[in-house]
């Protein structure tokens, strides 16, 4: 265990600042960074999916789905403090659904779909979310000038994409188990594939940007 969550965070310090710099930049940087994201993922899930029926409604998902986050990722700072909140609800529910889960156990959620995953681990990444997205909104001056407070409509809202992101993890477990495979790739040491750490986050974007535009 130590092994692999020492390689976690080699890879997570190594690349989550290159991610950052792409997606705060935004503009033409942003679409270049998800177009290499495109590429990798479209390939990972083509290798996953190999004369599968599920193969070709998966491509045109991650499609929609890209094309989605690069127009919520927006160009003003409001917009861009927005994307950051999404982003962070979904890595926090993730971090924090894998250490809960590794220290507290427990029983899992469904063992046929995603064996790892437990009721701790769910319900750790709702906790890390909330406590992480409040520091972060309580900072939010050094991103966008406009006032922001952690409310209840932000608390509602963090629950909300935490589900959603999690929810997304357990459909990509879902055709990992009927494709036969672990991991979606290997490309990020302690990870495994890409589409393995950002399954919730092609998710809860789309969502988040049809939610906040034709919803809420």
């Amino acid at each position: 265990m130590r092994s692999e969550i020492t390689k976690r965070m080699l890879s997570s310090i190594i690349l989550i600042p290159i991610a950052l710099f792409f997606i705060i930049k935004g503009s033409f940087f942003f679409i270049f960074f998800m177009a290499i994201f495109f590429i990798v993922t479209a390939y990972e899930w083509h290798s996953l999916s190999k004369k599968k029926t599920y193969q070709i409604p998966g491509l045109i998902f991650l499609i929609i789905s890209i094309y989605l986050t690069i127009i919520f990722r927006g160009n003003t700072d409001s917009e861009l403090f927005i994307f950051l909140v999404t982003i962070l609800i979904c890595v926090s529910t993730d971090i924090g659904g894998y250490v809960f889960g590794k220290i507290f156990k427990g029983p899992k959620i469904n063992k046929k779909i995603s064996p790892n995953k437990t009721y701790a681990g769910s319900i750790g990444g709702y906790f890390l979310s909330i406590i992480l997205v409040y520091f972060f909104v309580q900072n939010s001056f050094l991103i966008d000038n406009d006032l922001h407070t952690f409310g209840k409509d932000t608390f509602f809202w963090v629950l909300l994409i935490s589900t959603i992101s999690q929810i997304g993890d357990f459909i990509v477990s879902f055709f990992k188990r009927k494709s036969k495979v672990k991991n979606t790739g290997s490309i990020l040491p302690g990870h495994g594939g890409l589409l393995d750490r950002t399954d919730g986050m092609l998710f809860a974007l789309p969502f988040s940007y049809f939610f906040l535009n034709f919803i809420f």
